[in-house]
């Protein structure tokens, strides 16, 4: 929602989780030559294999035999092991997928170059959200590459926000490509930069994978040895977009989710239904329109996020409107020591403030509100285009007491 500052579009990327402690492991790279730790690993995970059994032991045969090759390379065929297709079927979620696993097989999927700094994390601890970070250097300099790998409920709108693009009037981006797959599985291939508002040149580029069933891969790569405070040391990421998708739609990752809980990135049973469907954004956007004071153009609307860029002849001014439900367990964080509580139980809110992206001059002014019954409305402006852009204008285009109005009015009634 854009009213909540602190939250980006891409909800569930990986971000700073990358910095967690993860299991470290410096592979031999002459043993690795020679093929040894290849053989070695293709033992293991046929142990494990013939341990989890069933489905398991498939997930785990393709993995060790067939899946984990350098890139480019053509896998050779392997037999079928018919002694662990027909032991008993086991969950793979029973067997602890370890942080080594995945630094080999990310290693075996990777162009030719010199890998450092691995850290990853499997599903053995509480957090079983498994990723795997490394730094990958093709010759041509460094660059950091990220895996994650989750579940997320098939058909939802988390599902579908993870592989729409984002709008590039809140986020600036170079390139942005969502499609669907022969199998049906969605995939957003992503050229942005850590930093939307380029105060420093580090590139991200990101691809995304929803499967049918809700499996999640999620690839990050930057032209840098990590993705925030490292100086630029390549112009682009290691990997090409092409080779972007190969990696992110490679089988073992969705092999490797199967080994997570059921449960990962489910509601809990305390977790509080929405009452009513949410507003689309077209509507949200139809019922601000109106509100706006005359000689309020808008210049710009949202496709996937409720904002309009208006413009009253001094300059255009970004406006987000946020609508939700279900929000009265939060009142108190929300409307603290100096809101207002209106006669019929209405509370309201203002803040003024510089914006969240340390933008340089920006101004944004947001009032705040909460009907009884939870249902909130909040509306900012802003004195630019938009939360990354340069101001346009000393003051937004909208004063507080309009702001008000405007999260006051009764035509949000159609959305309780």
């Amino acid at each position: 929602m854009p009213v909540e500052h602190d939250e980006e579009h891409f909800a569930g990327r990986l971000g700073d989780a990358l910095h967690d402690a993860g299991d470290r492991f410096d592979a031999d790279r002459a043993a690795l030559v020679a093929g040894g730790l290849a053989r070695g690993r293709r033992q293991r995970l046929r142990r494990r294999a013939a341990m989890a059994g069933g489905a398991a032991g498939i997930a785990l045969v393709g993995v060790g035999g067939a899946l984990l090759v350098p890139w480019g390379g053509t896998p050779a065929p392997r037999p079928a092991d018919s002694s662990v297709a027909e032991q008993p079927s086991a969950t793979p979620s029973a067997v602890p997928l370890t942080g080594r696993e995945l630094i080999a097989t990310l290693e075996d999927l990777l162009p030719e170059g010199k890998v450092s700094e691995q850290q990853a994390r499997g599903t053995e601890g509480s957090m079983p959200s498994p990723y795997v970070h490394l730094v990958h250097d093709d010759g041509k300099g460094p660059g950091a590459i990220a895996v994650s790998l989750n579940r997320v409920e098939p058909g939802s709108e988390q599902a579908r926000q993870v592989v729409d693009c984002p709008d590039k009037t809140l986020t600036p981006h170079d390139s942005c490509v969502s499609s669907r797959l022969p199998d049906g599985s969605l995939l957003m291939l992503f050229q942005g930069y850590e930093y939307p508002d380029r105060r420093v040149d580090t590139k991200r580029w990101t691809a995304d994978l929803v499967t049918p069933t809700g499996q999640h891969v999620s690839v990050s790569e930057w032209n840098a040895a990590a993705e925030k405070g490292a100086p630029v040391s390549r112009p682009e990421p290691p990997l090409s977009t092409a080779q972007l998708k190969e990696l992110v739609t490679a089988q073992v990752w969705r092999k490797y989710v199967e080994f997570i809980p059921e449960d990962t990135g489910k509601p809990t049973a305390t977790a509080a239904p929405d009452p009513v469907e949410e507003a689309s954004y077209d509507k949200v956007l139809d019922t601000l329109v109106p509100l706006l004071p005359k000689g309020a153009e808008v210049v710009e609307r949202g496709e996937d996020f409720s904002y309009a860029v208006i413009d009253d002849g001094k300059g255009r001014s970004l406006v987000e409107i946020g609508v939700q439900h279900g929000m009265g367990d939060v009142a108190d964080e929300l409307f603290g020591d100096g809101s207002e509580t209106l006669a019929d139980g209405t509370k309201v809110t203002d803040r003024q403030d510089a914006g969240d992206k340390d933008v340089p001059g920006c101004v944004r002014w947001t009032v705040d509100t909460l009907r009884t019954d939870g249902f909130r409305v909040a509306v900012s402006a802003y004195n630019a285009a938009g939360p990354h852009a340069a101001p346009s204008r000393a003051k937004p285009a909208l004063t507080v007491q309009q702001l008000r109005e405007i999260a006051l009015s009764p035509q949000w009634n159609r959305f309780r």
